[in-house]
């Protein structure tokens, strides 16, 4: 028998496309009518927060982190454990979203490093192949990343890998003391919380993937139930990290993660159960942790060494991540307003307080930042604070999504003595849905600037979700030769049928060059991280085939220049007019891998400084490893210039 479809449903399509078509006009309208000076635009009161726009913040957030992910290695560099949340970060990005750009990168990991390694090529620890070695937390992190990985491309390698390295993990489960529970360590030192929480998820996550299983369940079950009378949770709900030789709670810190893993661990047993004693243990466990001091500071999920006296190592950068990635399950699995309302403060603040002009997130939530104890930014702030962009966008997926960029979003203008200087911005867009996208994009600048253009229509046609589709806009901006010293937002409004987003650069205007490395001040500065790291302030530091590269964009009428670099350790240092062609100009001759060798360095750049172009000189100054192949790259302390006008 022959059906037809209801005409109904053949219908939905061409309303859609006219509709699209309508709006099209309509912002065709807009453009046609907007004035050209950016004064009289009225810009918009801000991003919805809706699903489209959560989806878009989650993709600049996400492509930022990403853009630093080492393919070679197939890690983020010099970090084992933390490269396995941030991959299954993405994981959850991609899921969540349906984006499926970056399945690639987890299988470059998953091949190029299931191996073994001896100490110091991933991790400070020899790696004994299958992603296991003696610190058994981090086999475990490994694990869940690949489930990840299986729920996104049901890949049976993925879930077998994750059988394995639980196998292995499995070999430390030892009631011969404290009666159960996961040693930390492979010399079997420490029973702590992190490790037992990753325990009773991981053996929970096998059971609800393995058609059948009973082994996993149990060992999930008892793992369970030796945790909550294991006395690490205490009387106020929260968890301490560990068991003393004696078996009790240590009393120590009550970092997010545990409790995170504590919560995760239950939801994921009480998916295989269906006991409503564990899910009421795990609000219970999120009740303490949203309670007066607690895991919160004015509603904002805040470690304990964020405090403004304190700086998070590189650990602790990505507990909060961890915790809300578990909270977001909570969410899903509750839909109790209480925790859907927490869960999406933490992604306005992020959005709002802790990123800058670049995308990148910081480890401060709130942005809370001082001098001596700046809000840092890498990829490991970048993962966790990703998290709660992620929690924010609807479990049913969205659709459409609008999201652009700017780049450069930090440029820094060195005005001359008489004259304009012109920057070169390209406006980055991208969008998903099944519809043509006609979006109008307009440009505002401060007072006396001038960008081209002003309003421009840029037509996409996205095909689906799972691979966004993107297009570019240059943009010319004019800075007055008067312009202040200080950051200037030049911003661009972004609005499609039912779509919206907002980008900004941070445009430094400045007159001297006197910064010190590791913190906010440096940012405009850098023109590529380059695999560098620092610590805090006053330490950037290139190591191995990492480096890390300046640019210093001089005035137009600049005659001569002299940069100071304080420096140690094991450097290189080059200098380009082109960031192509380099002359080393600095060069430590000895290995040195105790600082002996700090000292203020003075390089003159004057034979470097090219023709004028667009109202600038610029001079690209790159520092790297003079000994490769040890480990004690070049170290920047501080940096200023003497310009001769």
């Amino acid at each position: 028998m022959i059906k037809f479809k209801p005409i109904a449903h053949r219908l939905v399509p061409t309303r859609a496309r006219f509709k699209s078509l309508l709006a099209i006009a309509s912002l065709a309208t807009m453009a046609a009518a907007l004035p050209a000076a950016a004064a009289e635009h009225a810009p918009l009161t801000g991003p919805q927060v809706d699903g489209p726009t959560a989806v878009a913040r989650a993709r600049v957030a996400a492509d930022v982190l990403m853009a630093t992910y080492d393919p070679v290695k197939a890690w983020f560099p010099s970090s084992w454990w933390n490269s396995a949340v941030a991959l299954q970060t993405i994981g959850d990005y991609m899921q969540r979203t349906g984006d499926r750009r970056y399945l690639g990168q987890l299988d470059n990991t998953f091949e190029k490093d299931k191996g073994a390694f001896p100490a110091g090529v991933l991790s400070g620890d020899p790696l004994l192949g299958n992603f296991t070695s003696r610190a058994i937390d981090d086999s475990e992190w490994w694990a869940l990343t690949w489930l990840q990985a299986y729920d996104l491309t049901k890949d049976p390698k993925y879930l077998a890998m994750a059988v394995t390295i639980a196998n292995y993990v499995n070999g430390y489960w030892d009631t011969g003391t404290c009666g159960g529970g996961v040693w930390w360590d492979g010399e079997r030192t420490y029973k702590n919380a992190i490790t037992n929480g990753l325990w009773i998820r991981l053996t929970a996550e096998l059971h609800n993937r393995i058609p059948g299983d009973t082994l996993w369940l149990g060992r999930s079950k008892t793992a369970w139930t030796w945790f909550q009378g294991s006395g690490m949770v205490n009387a106020d709900g929260l968890v301490n990290d560990g068991l003393t030789n004696a078996c009790t709670n240590n009393g120590q810190t009550v970092w997010s993660y545990n409790q995170g893993l504590a919560m995760g661990g239950g939801l994921e047993l009480y998916r295989a159960t269906g006991d409503a004693q564990i899910l009421a243990a795990v609000k219970r466990l999120a009740d303490a942790a949203i309670g007066p001091d607690a895991l919160a500071t004015n509603g904002i999920l805040t470690e304990s060494c964020d405090a403004a006296d304190q700086t998070c190592d590189d650990n602790g950068k990505q507990f909060k991540g961890i915790f809300t990635r578990y909270w977001t399950d909570l969410v899903d699995t509750t839909h109790d307003p209480r925790y859907a309302t927490f869960l999406d403060h933490q992604a306005q603040s992020v959005w709002a307080n802790d990123r800058d002009a670049a995308g990148r997130l910081g480890t401060r939530w709130s942005g809370a930042t001082d001098n001596d104890h700046p809000n840092v930014f890498d990829w490991r702030t970048q993962a966790s604070a990703l998290s709660a962009l992620i929690g924010d966008v609807p479990a049913a997926t969205p659709l459409e999504s609008l999201a652009a960029t700017l780049s450069p979003a930090q440029p820094v203008i060195m005005p001359s003595a008489s004259g304009t200087t012109k920057i070169p911005v390209d406006l980055g867009v991208s969008a998903t849905g099944f519809l043509p996208v006609l979006a109008l994009a307009s440009v505002d600048v401060p007072s006396g600037w001038n960008a081209t253009p002003r309003a421009n229509l840029l037509a996409l046609q996205p095909h689906g979700i799972s691979a966004p589709v993107s297009g570019k806009l240059p943009l010319n901006v004019t800075v007055p030769g008067k312009a202040a010293d200080g950051h200037h937002m030049v911003t661009v409004y972004l609005k499609a049928a039912g779509l919206r987003f907002t980008t900004q650069a941070d445009v430094l205007v400045a007159h001297a060059i006197d910064f010190d490395t590791g913190t906010v001040d440096e940012n405009p500065w850098l023109f590529d991280a380059g695999g560098s790291q620092s610590n805090g302030v006053q330490n950037r530091f290139a190591d191995g085939h990492a480096h890390f590269t300046y640019r210093f964009p001089f005035p137009a009428d600049t005659s001569a220049a002299h940069v100071t670099l304080t420096i140690d350790a094991e450097f290189l240092v080059q200098v380009s007019q082109d960031n192509a062609h380099w002359t080393t100009v600095l060069q430590e001759s000895q290995p040195v891998t105790d600082g002996s060798n700090k000292a203020d360095r003075t390089i003159d750049l004057t034979p470097y400084l090219g023709a004028a172009a667009d109202g600038s000189k610029p001079v690209y100054l790159k520092v790297s490893d003079a000994f490769p192949d040890d480990g004690w790259g070049g170290r920047v302390y501080h940096v200023t210039a003497n310009i001769l006008q």
